[in-house]
């Protein structure tokens, strides 16, 4: 089979490796942005509240995450929300795109806990489902989880019994890596697809996604296994391809390139691309923790502080991950 499609078997198969909850952070596999800081969410929610108050999303728009594992992010965002103008729980909508029963169960409980009766959650299988007028949506972290096809010098990687061998590319595999000029590295399946099916979910949106890559493909394969907070390159000779099927999480660096003309082919505009250290400053993450120093004290902000430069420090996520925003 294709790699392409031993891939999304291995990630979405019903018995895949997202098909069910797994820890995140030091219980897990990897670390997420959402996992570090409440922080990240938070200042997503003070970016969309000035967005709100300028009046350029409808108070009465719904607030959307995708990949939202067990809601984590958008319940950050809610919290946040409720400090800035509580009177936002009554106007905004707030819904999560979630495949998985198991998972939707899980979110569910997740906001009965955090938030009672206060907050209803609506729950989307697919974007298919979704026929919304407005949205702000937000995602951490998909792109990276899309199959691939993995390209080198014309041909493409096939799997029979976990053995990886390449053969005569496909003319659109062919195609996608010339246009961004590589001749190694990972082709990205689906995005052109979910950008065309974003813009049929909704009539007007904004989309904030967060996801580790660059704008140039690295010419060289980035495709990876996690395994335990260890990382295994897919052609190391230590990884046991078998065993880490559906039980380890694989993923790659993304072509922001490649997204972004998928997304603009679908209609949206590029807002904005930017660093992750550069979109939360711009999103008011320090005014955020200056807050905490003025209402819970030194000690509560240096606690908050030492996450926040997890998120920020260009040696960890803060260069390393981008963000990217459409408008439609």
């Amino acid at each position: 089979m294709r790699f392409s499609q031993f891939m999304h078997e291995w990630l979405y198969a019903p018995d895949g490796y997202y098909s069910r909850y797994r820890d995140i952070g030091k219980e897990g596999d990897f670390f997420t942005a959402v996992s570090v800081s409440k922080f990240f969410g938070g200042s997503i929610a003070r970016h969309l509240y000035r967005l709100l108050s300028q009046g350029s999303v409808a108070k009465d728009a719904y607030v959307v995450e995708i990949g939202a594992h067990k809601g984590y992010l958008l319940a950050d965002m809610v919290q946040f929300l409720y400090t800035f103008d509580k009177n936002l729980l009554r106007s905004l909508k707030f819904a999560i795109i979630e495949p998985f029963e198991d998972l939707r169960r899980i979110q569910r409980d997740y906001f009965s806990q955090s938030f009672g009766d206060a907050v209803e959650l609506v729950h989307f299988k697919s974007l298919e489902e979704v026929r919304v007028e407005e949205a702000f949506v937000v995602a951490n972290e998909i792109f990276d989880a899309f199959a691939c096809e993995l390209f080198y010098k014309g041909d493409m990687a096939y799997v029979e019994d976990f053995n990886i061998e390449f053969k005569p590319a496909s003319e659109w595999v062919s195609d996608i890596a010339g246009r961004y000029g590589f001749e190694r590295g990972e082709v990205a399946v689906g995005y052109e697809e979910f950008a065309k099916n974003m813009a049929s979910a909704f009539e007007k949106a904004r989309f904030v996604t967060f996801d580790y890559g660059d704008l140039v493909p690295r010419n060289d394969f980035s495709v990876r296994v996690y395994q335990g907070h260890r990382v295994f390159p897919l052609f190391d000779e230590k990884l046991d391809l078998k065993a880490a099927f559906k039980r380890s999480d694989i993923t790659y660096d993304v072509n922001f390139s490649h997204l972004i003309d998928a997304f603009k082919d679908a209609g949206f505009e590029k807002e904005a691309f930017k660093t992750q250290l550069a979109a939360l400053v711009d999103f008011g993450i320090t005014e955020l923790l200056d807050e905490v120093q003025k209402r819970a004290g030194f000690e509560a902000y240096k606690q908050e502080a030492d996450k926040v430069k997890v998120l920020l420090h260009p040696s960890q996520m803060g260069e390393r991950f981008k963000m990217v925003e459409f408008v439609k």
